[in-house]
């Protein structure tokens, strides 16, 4: 089973096609080659290192609140 966990994006690299994405208190530096127009504060979906799409700040938000509900982030994420 795969899990994917929404990051907001805090800085870009386009150069290098990476991004740094927040999640909570971390922040973690993914590719974004398989993304396309992604923009400081857009939500993307990441998983092991690569942003697989960008979703809503609505579809972010609730997917952390189902993941701190079954115990998979801290509450302040």
């Amino acid at each position: 089973m795969c899990l994917a966990i929404p990051g907001k994006v805090v800085a870009l690299d386009e150069a290098t096609d990476m991004a740094t994405v927040s999640v909570g208190n971390v922040k973690k530096d993914v590719s974004i080659a398989l993304v396309e127009d992604v923009n400081l504060g857009d939500y993307l979906l990441i998983h092991v290192g690569y942003a697989l799409n960008k979703i809503s700040e609505e579809e972010a938000a609730n997917t952390l609140k189902m993941f701190e509900e079954a115990g998979l982030t801290e509450a302040d994420v």
